[in-house]
C-alpha cells in the first residue's frame, strides 16, 4: 500500500458514492488506474464495503446507550455473541480487556425501549449484569480525518 492507495482510502472513508472518475482527479491517475487500486484494496479485504451514514433520529432511534456486558464465569463466547448479534438494538459490539467482556453501542426509540434491552441482555445465558452509560448528546461519530 502506497500513498497513493491511503489517499484513496481518505477519500473514500469521506465520501463512498465518489465515483471513479472523481477519485481519479482528486489523486491525480487516469480512472483506469484508479478503478484497478480500488479494486485491488476491496479484493485484499482493506476495504470492506460502502454503506449509507443514516441519522437515527430521523428513524425515530431517539436513545443511544454504551453497555458493558460482565460475563459469568463459565461463558460461552460463541453463545453470547450470537445472542448479541441477534438483537436489532445492538448496533456496534467491541470485545474488549478488562472488567467488561464487551462494549455495545445500542440504539431505541425511548428509555423503556433502553429498559427492555437491559433486561434482554441480562437473560442471555454467561451474561453476569450489565453496565449502562446513557448518552446525552453526540459530537461526532464515524470520524472520516
Amino acid at each position: 500500500m502506497d500513498a497513493v492507495d491511503r489517499q484513496l482510502i481518505d477519500l473514500l472513508r469521506a465520501n463512498g458514492r465518489a465515483s471513479i472518475a472523481e477519485l481519479a482527479r482528486q489523486v491525480g491517475l487516469s480512472a483506469p488506474a484508479v478503478h484497478e487500486r480500488v479494486g485491488k484494496l476491496e479484493a485484499s479485504g482493506v476495504v470492506l464495503g460502502y454503506r449509507a451514514v443514516v441519522d437515527p433520529a430521523a428513524l425515530g432511534l431517539d436513545v443511544t446507550a454504551l453497555i458493558g456486558v460482565i460475563e459469568s464465569d463459565a461463558v460461552d463466547d460463541t453463545g453470547v455473541e450470537a445472542a448479541l448479534r441477534a438483537m436489532p438494538e445492538v448496533e456496534d459490539c467491541w470485545r474488549v480487556a478488562g472488567s467488561e467482556g464487551y462494549v455495545l453501542k445500542v440504539r431505541v426509540t425511548d428509555i423503556p425501549a433502553l429498559e427492555a434491552a437491559i433486561n434482554a441482555l441480562n437473560r442471555i445465558e454467561g451474561v453476569a449484569r450489565t453496565r449502562t452509560t446513557v448518552v446525552l448528546s453526540t459530537k461526532w461519530e464515524g470520524r472520516t480525518g
